[in-house]
């Protein structure tokens, strides 16, 4: 297969699928089954391992994603902040902190729903896709941040110039043609990611915040016959 094709259909066409499919199917989900729009926690049939696994996926991806999204953003604020070593090596080692806390949490979460019947009974084909889609986003994340490091200002002046011609209906995959495979597998399996999401859980993010993440612990009591 023609290179040039393959880096325009994985880095032009690719994208636009991905988004089209996100806001035309996030919105016709919200329409026609707004009840859906929940992340079906599992919560009151399993607690302890619960709280274990969610809490520190949720910390990790929420801060990576912010990370990713501060720096499509405001590109030059980045940079200037990186022009210092010791900035620089704080931003790099947190993201790859934060990067691994992600992994643990989602192999907490994997584990949890596998060994408890009761879980692993209410958990679906589409949950196992996304949690295998989002620990290669991880993995390959970490692996990004290892061995082609200083990810925080090569993304600031190569991936936000591609994602904002992206936006502006202009592609221009010259920032991203160059970048090595672990990258470019990186990027592409985010898009795939995004196009997914609409038929996942992950959809509960769009409607509610996430105070679970700092309120007090539910307490679930059972009355039976003893």
């Amino acid at each position: 297969m023609n290179p040039n094709f393959l880096d325009e259909f994985l880095f032009v066409a690719l994208p636009y699928v991905c988004l089209f499919t996100f806001f035309l199917m996030t919105v016709y989900r919200y329409r026609a089954q707004s009840f859906s729009y929940s992340s079906l926690s599992s919560q009151f049939l399993e607690n302890k391992q619960h709280f274990w696994a969610v809490v520190p996926f949720h910390y990790g991806i929420l801060v990576i994603t912010a990370g990713h999204l501060i720096a499509f953003l405001i590109p030059q604020q980045i940079l200037a902040w990186n022009s210092h070593p010791m900035r620089l090596f704080v931003l790099e080692v947190s993201a790859l902190a934060f990067g691994l806390l992600t992994i643990v949490g989602l192999v907490g979460i994997v584990v949890r729903r596998y060994s408890n019947t009761k879980i692993r009974t209410v958990t679906t084909p589409t949950d196992w896709i996304l949690f295998a889609m989002l620990m290669l986003q991880a993995v390959s994340g970490v692996g990004v941040a290892l061995f082609h490091p200083w990810g925080s200002s090569w993304f600031a002046s190569s991936m936000s110039p591609y994602l904002w011609s992206i936006v502006k209906l202009s592609p221009n995959i010259t920032y991203v043609v160059a970048m090595p495979l672990l990258v470019k597998f990186h990027i592409v399996l985010a898009f795939i990611t995004i196009g997914f999401f609409p038929f996942t859980r992950l959809v509960h993010v769009l409607v509610i915040p996430n105070p679970y993440l700092w309120r007090k612990p539910q307490v679930v009591r059972w009355y039976k016959k003893r």
